[in-house]
C-alpha cells in the first residue's frame, strides 16, 4: 500500500491545487482573466492590485485551504492504508525508530505536487500562479515551525522593501535552511533530510516562477506593495 499512498500523494494535491482561486474570483468579479491583467500573475498580489482587497481575501483563503486540505488528505490516507510497521524502521543495526517516516515522505511529496499543481494547473492550460501561499499552507501542516520561520523572513523583507516578490524569493531560498534548523535543532525530526530535499526543489520552482520579477528588480521597475497595476 506504500506505493498506493505515494501515487495518491502525487495525484491528489496536484488536482486539488490546479484549482486557482485567483482565476475564479477574478472571473466572477469582473468577468476577466487575471492572467491578462496587471503583471499577468494568477495569484494573490495581482488580484490585490487589480481587483481589490475583498477579492484578495477570498484568494488568500482559497489558496491556503487547498494547500491544507491536500496535506491533511494525505495524512488521513496514510493513516488508513499504511500498515502499522510502515511507521517505523526497526530492521537496521542498530535499530532506530522513525515514527511517521513514510507519511512524512508522502506529505513532502504532496507539498511538491501541490506547488506544481498551482504553478502548472491542469484546468487552465498549465498557466497558473507562483505557489507562495500553497507552499506556506502545506508547510504549516508538515513542519509548522519551518514554515513560520520562512513566513517571518518574508514579512520582514516585504516590510523593509515593500517588494512582495523579493520577500518571496528570499524566503523560498531560505526555506530548506528553515526546515533543517527546525527539524534538527528544535523539533528533533530524525529524517529532516527528506524535508530539506523536497523544499530545495520547491525553492527552485518558486524562484523560477519569479524569474520575470527578478528581471524587473534588477531593472528597478518592479511594482512595490500598494502600487496599483494597469491592464496589460
Amino acid at each position: 500500500m506504500l506505493y498506493v499512498c505515494i501515487v495518491f500523494a502525487i495525484i491528489a494535491p496536484y488536482l486539488i491545487c490546479s484549482i486557482n482561486p485567483a482565476i475564479i474570483v477574478t472571473k466572477i468579479k469582473s468577468g476577466e482573466d487575471i492572467r491578462k491583467l496587471g503583471s499577468g500573475g494568477a495569484g494573490l498580489t495581482n488580484v490585490l492590485r487589480t481587483q481589490g482587497k475583498t477579492a484578495a481575501v477570498f484568494v488568500l483563503l482559497g489558496d491556503v485551504l487547498k494547500g491544507v486540505v491536500s496535506i491533511l488528505l494525505i495524512k488521513l490516507f496514510c493513516h488508513f492504508f499504511l500498515p502499522a510497521d510502515a511507521y517505523s524502521i526497526s530492521d537496521i543495526d542498530p535499530p532506530i525508530e522513525y515514527a511517521g517516516y513514510f507519511p512524512y515522505l508522502c506529505m513532502w511529496l504532496g507539498s511538491l505536487s501541490a506547488v506544481l499543481g498551482h504553478c502548472f494547473p491542469l484546468y487552465y492550460k498549465f498557466k497558473g500562479g507562483k505557489a507562495v501561499l500553497v507552499t506556506v499552507a502545506t508547510g504549516l501542516i508538515i513542519n509548522w515551525l519551518a514554515a513560520l520561520m520562512a513566513l517571518i523572513v518574508f514579512i520582514i523583507i516585504v516590510a523593509l522593501t515593500r517588494y512582495v516578490s523579493l520577500g518571496s524569493i528570499i524566503a523560498a531560498a531560505l526555506y530548506p535552511v528553515c526546515v533543517w534548523v527546525a527539524g534538527t535543532f528544535i523539533l528533533d525530526i530524525h529524517y529532516t533530510y527528506i524535508g530539506v530535499i523536497f523544499t530545495s526543489v520547491i525553492a527552485m520552482i518558486l524562484i523560477f516562477m519569479h524569474r520575470q520579477n527578478i528581471k524587473r528588480l534588477i531593472n528597478k521597475n518592479e511594482k512595490k506593495l500598494g502600487q496599483s497595476e494597469r491592464k496589460r
